[in-house]
């Protein structure tokens, strides 16, 4: 008598699976994107530099 559900995969199967769709939508990601301009990137920490906050949500005002 056979199983009423199919074999469901193992974990390390959905894992793999997982990191893979990760990696290519990363890639895929990659490469559309612009590349970054270095000089005109904010810095990724501004604590008391006085550089003001731009381009998101809580900076307009």
């Amino acid at each position: 008598m056979s199983a009423p559900y199919p074999a469901r995969p193992s974990r390390p199967v959905v894992a793999f699976l997982a990191l893979a769709l990760l990696a290519a939508i990363l890639l895929l990601d990659a490469l559309r994107a612009p590349p970054v301009d270095l000089f005109a990137a904010p810095p990724p920490v501004a604590l008391g530099s006085g550089v003001a906050p731009g381009g998101a949500h809580c900076s307009g005002g």
